[in-house]
């Protein structure tokens, strides 16, 4: 399988700060709003070099989402920031009929979003943000892997006319993505090609995607590791080509197993290639405080749970 080498470790939503500090220095159409979180969302340099562009509307996210469609009317591009539960859960309504109806232009981007929130429990940990924000027709939904690739992907979203979902997190990761990996939209990557078994993982999940492949060659199995960083619009071609040839398929996702991404592949899947699925993904319950790596071994979102998920499916071809 192809070699991935760690050039270093650095949380998700540095990458989202340092995408935005740059989209300031070449867009002035970016804005950028947040709810009293500037230090948690890596917004300060954007704040202090363009303080006339950026709005700390306190802990008032609903009236932060009505003040972003506003701003897309007179030709601004918001970029919204706070926690993935607060983006989404508290705000639904805001977003479902100011944004997402009239398909403002207004770019919400969520930090702290999963499991390895860690410590600060359930509450915040919000596991059904994908499901949520999918549902919602005019809706781009984006869960980036790495640093650099949460940066590409703030970049792109830019370009994007719509409203779209940014989801990244608190904890460092490894960096592994190329700093010159394109982001497309809604374009899936195949990491490593294999022909047993193809594994489809977003977010955090896809360098434990990449782990478990090595440890399924080590025993014979070649696992072909695809890199779903949007999960709408659905890169349906690379899903159905690369199932076409395995026949057989893991998700994996920080995420409830409802409305994540194992349901967009099998609703795909069933109307199109119906093929045996296992599922990596949280199984309709809350997290709970602990540490990143205690809660994802608690909850099953480990590299040693995909080797075991595609191992089964393979019983199953």
């Amino acid at each position: 399988m192809k070699e991935y080498p760690v050039l270093g470790k650095k949380d998700t939503r540095s990458g989202f700060g340092d995408g935005l500090t740059e989209l300031g220095k070449t867009n002035e159409k970016v804005v950028a709003l947040c709810a009293d979180l500037i230090g948690s969302l890596k917004m300060g340099d954007f704040q202090k070099n363009h303080p006339d562009r950026f709005f700390q509307v306190g802990i008032a996210e609903a009236n932060m989402m009505g003040i972003a469609a506003g701003l897309t009317i007179g030709g601004y591009i918001p970029f919204t920031g706070t926690f993935a539960n607060f983006s989404t859960s508290r705000v639904y309504d805001q977003i479902r009929q100011s944004i997402a109806y009239s398909g403002k232009n207004v770019k919400v981007c969520a930090s702290h979003a999963g499991l390895t929130l860690g410590e600060d429990g359930a509450t915040h940990q919000v596991l059904e943000d994908i499901g949520m924000m999918k549902m919602l027709p005019h809706m781009t939904v984006i869960n980036p892997c790495d640093y650099n690739q949460t940066k590409a992907a703030t970049l792109a979203i830019s370009k994007h006319e719509g409203p779209v979902y940014l989801r990244f997190g608190r904890p460092s990761v490894p960096i592994f993505i190329p700093e010159d990996m394109p982001f497309e939209i809604g374009k899936a990557i195949v990491l490593s090609e294999g022909t047993d078994v193809s594994i489809f993982a977003t977010g955090h999940m896809v360098w434990k995607a990449l782990e478990a492949a090595k440890v399924l060659e080590e025993k014979g199995i070649s696992a072909e590791v695809i890199n779903i960083h949007t999960i709408k619009p659905l890169d349906e071609k690379a899903v159905l080509d690369s199932v076409s040839k395995t026949k057989c398929v893991v998700t994996a996702e920080e995420h409830q197993l409802a409305g994540g991404l194992g349901e967009s592949i099998a609703q795909l899947l069933s109307k199109s290639l119906p093929s045996p699925m296992e599922y990596v993904a949280v199984n309709d319950t809350f997290g709970e405080s602990g540490t990143p790596d205690q809660l994802m071994e608690k909850y099953g979102l480990t590299s040693e749970n995909i080797v075991i998920a595609a191992q089964n499916v393979l019983k199953r071809k």
